[in-house]
C-alpha cells in the first residue's frame, strides 16, 4: 500500500519548513529532507532578510533596488507583493522565537546592515549566522506541530503523475528513496510542494552544500513543468579560496560594512569597474574579480576589512572570524582570499503568485521556482525573503485545490525496477559527474562565448546520452539519481545560455556585450517535454 499525505513537502529550508507551517493549521503534511534536517541552503545563509524597517526607508526605494539589479526582467507585481509583504513576515519570524539582531541605542529597533546594491540599511540579519537561527527556529516549530511528520535521508526521486477520477492529469505524489536501504517507495499527496533548493552542483565550485543537485527542478520539467530564465545563475563574488575550506561564503555583508577588493599587489580594483565599487550587484562584482583574475593569472583576489575595529569584525561577523582563524586568516589583522563561485539560480520552475506550476497539484516555492522577483540578477538577501512570502502563498493555494481536485480514488503505481540490475562500474558514474561539472564551470560559467557554450553542447549532450542510459540500465542509486538530474539541469542552463544572444544580468556573453532590449527584453521559458492532457 502507498502512504498519502494531505500535502507533500520535499525539502527542509526556509521554504519547505514554512510552508510546511502554514499547511499544517488545517491538513497533514509530510516533509521530506535528502540528507538531515538541516543541511539545506538555508542553514548556510549568512547575511539576512531584506525588509524596510529604516526611518529613511521606503517600500519604493527597495522595489527600485530590486528593479534595477534584475536588469529588465523582474516581475513587478511580484516584486511589490514580496517587498510590502517582507515587514510582516519579519514580525512572524519574530514571534516564532527568531532573535535578529538589535540596535544598541534601543533593543525594539532592528539592527540593520547594508549590502552591495541596496541603496539604504535594510538587511535584517542575526550576526552572520542567519540561515541557522532560522533553520533553529522553524525546525523547533515544525518538529513540534502535531499534524507534521518529518524524514529526512529521503532522496526523491520522481514525481507520479497520473490521471484523477475526472481524467486529469495531475501530481499525485513522488517515488522516494529510503537512502539507508535503497527501498523506493510511493508516497501520495493531495498537493506536492516543492522546495528543495537550488543547482549550484552543477558546477565545479560552488558555495552550496552537497544536496544541491536540482533535483526539484529536474523532477519538475519531467513531470510537466515549464522552467523559465536559467541562465541567470549567480556566483556570489566572495568564495573562501583555501584548500582546508569547502564552499565557505564570506557574506555580502563584510563589503556592506566597508570590506574592498585587492588584487595580490594590494591594488582595490572594484572603483576601475563600477562607480558604487564593492557596492556594485553582484553580477559586476564577481565580472570584475573573473577579469582581474583572468588578466592576472592569480589564483585569488583578496576581501580586506581589517581597517575596521576588531572588537566590532568579531562581534559582527563570529561565524566568518572562527571559521578562518583555524586555517590562519585573522580578518581582523589581514585580507582573506576569496574567488567568485556558483551560489544561486535566479531562474527555476516557472510558477504563478502563488506558487502553482501550472501543474494540477504540483507547487514549487524557494530557490527552485521562477516567480520573477529577481530577473536576470537577485539583490542580495531577497532570497529568503521570496522564500517566506512565496511558500505561504503555495501552501494556502495547494490546501484549496487539493481540495477541489478530484481524488484518486485507484492505487497509485509502485516503483519497479524492471530488468535493470546493479551497478558494476562507480568510477563510471563519478567520472560523469565530474565532466558535467568542469565543461559548466569552464564554458557556461561567469563569461560566456558563443564558441565556449557550442562546445559544451557536444560535450553535454553525448554526457547526458550515456547518464540516461546508465540510469535505465541500472537500479537508481542516489549518485545516479543525482546526476541524472544535474545532467538535465545542465541541459537546461546551456540552452537558455545559447539562445540568449545579448548580455543582461548574470548572463553575459562576449559575442554580444550589450542588453538587447527590443529582441531579448522578455524571459526565457522551455516547456516541459511532457505533453499535458
Amino acid at each position: 500500500m502507498d502512504e498519502r499525505f494531505d500535502i507533500l513537502v520535499i525539502g527542509s529550508g526556509i521554504a519547505g519548513l514554512t510552508a510546511a507551517l502554514e499547511a499544517a493549521e488545517l491538513v497533514r503534511v509530510l516533509v521530506l529532507a535528502k540528507a538531515s534536517l538541516l543541511d539545506t541552503s538555508t542553514w548556510r545563509a549568512q547575511g539576512g532578510i531584506a525588509a524596510v524597517f529604516g526611518p529613511d526607508d521606503t517600500f519604493s526605494s527597495h522595489i527600485e533596488d530590486t528593479l534595477k539589479a534584475g536588469a529588465g526582467l523582474c516581475n513587478e507585481d511580484i516584486v511589490r507583493c514580496c517587498v510590502s509583504e517582507a515587514p510582516e513576515r519579519i514580525d512572524w519570524l519574530r514571534s516564532l522565537g527568531v532573535a535578529f539582531d538589535t540596535a544598541d541605542s534601543n533593543p525594539q529597533d532592528l539592527d540593520l546592515g547594508r549590502e552591495g546594491g541596496h541603496s539604504k540599511r535594510r538587511i535584517v540579519h542575526a550576526k552572520d549566522m542567519t540561515g541557522r537561527r532560522l533553520e533553529e527556529v522553524l525546525l523547533e516549530q515544525v518538529e513540534r506541530h502535531p499534524n507534521i511528520e518529518l524524514r529526512d535521508n529521503c532522496l526523491a526521486v520522481d514525481l507520479v503523475t497520473m490521471a484523477d477520477d475526472a481524467g486529469t492529469r495531475r501530481c499525485a505524489g513522488c517515488y522516494v528513496m529510503d537512502i539507508e536501504s535503497g527501498k523506493i517507495s510511493t508516497i501520495g499527496a493531495g498537493a506536492t510542494i516543492l522546495a528543495t533548493g537550488g543547482a549550484g552542483k552543477v558546477y565545479l565550485y560552488t558555495s552550496n552544500p552537497d544536496v544541491a543537485t536540482g533535483d526539484g527542478l529536474a523532477m519538475g520539467w519531467r513531470a510537466g513543468a515549464s522552467i523559465m530564465n536559467m541562465e541567470f545563475f549567480q556566483f556570489h563574488p566572495t568564495c573562501l579560496f583555501h584548500a582546508g575550506a569547502k564552499n565557505f561564503l564570506i557574506s555580502e555583508a563584510v563589503r556592506g560594512e566597508g570590506g574592498v577588493l585587492v588584487r595580490a599587489d594590494g591594488h582595490r580594483f572594484m572603483p576601475d569597474y563600477a562607480e558604487a565599487a564593492e557596492l556594485a550587484p553582484r553580477d559586476v562584482v564577481a565580472r570584475a574579480i573573473d577579469a582581474e583574475l583572468k588578466r592576472t593569472g592569480d589564483d585569488c583576489v583578496y576581501l580586506d576589512i581589517s581597517h575596521r575595529d576588531a572588537d566590532f569584525l568579531r562581534n559582527r561577523f563570529p561565524l566568518i572570524h572562527s571559521t578562518c582563524l583555524p586555517l590562519g586568516i585573522d580578518l581582523t589583522r589581514e585580507p582573506i582570499p576569496v574567488v567568485p563561485a556558483a551560489h544561486y539560480q535566479c531562474g527555476g520552475i516557472q510558477v504563478d503568485m502563488n506558487g502553482w506550476s501550472g501543474v494540477p497539484g504540483l507547487y514549487a516555492a524557494g530557490e527552485v521556482a521562477c516567480t520573477g522577483m529577481h530577473g536576470a540578477n537577485r539583490l542580495a538577501s531577497n532570497s529568503l525573503l521570496e522564500a517566506l512570502v512565496f511558500a505561504r502563498k503555495a501552501a494556502h493555494d495547494a490546501i484549496k485545490w487539493s481540495q477541489v481536485l478530484p481524488s484518486i480514488s485507484s492505487q497509485l503505481p509502485a516503483w519497479t525496477t524492471g530488468l535493470a540490475r546493479d551497478p558494476d562500474e562507480a568510477v563510471v558514474i563519478s567520472q560523469n559527474w565530474d565532466e558535467v561539472r568542469r565543461v559548466m564551470w569552464n564554458y557556461v560559467g561567469v563569461v560566456r562565448s558563443d564558441n565556449r557554450l557550442e562546445r559544451a553542447r557536444k560535450r553535454l549532450s553525448m554526457l547526458r546520452d550515456e547518464i540516461l542510459a546508465d540510469y535505465w540500465r541500472f537500479v537508481p542509486t542516489p549518485d545516479l539519481v543525482e546526476l541524472r538530474n544535474l545532467a538535465d539541469v545542465a541541459h537546461l542552463i546551456l540552452e537558455m545560455a545559447i539562445g540568449r544572444k545579448e548580455s543582461r544580468g548574470l548572463h553575459f556573453n562576449l559575442d554580444y556585450p550589450e542588453k538587447d532590449d527590443p529582441l531579448w527584453g522578455r524571459d526565457s521559458v522551455i516547456p516541459s517535454p511532457v505533453r499535458r492532457r
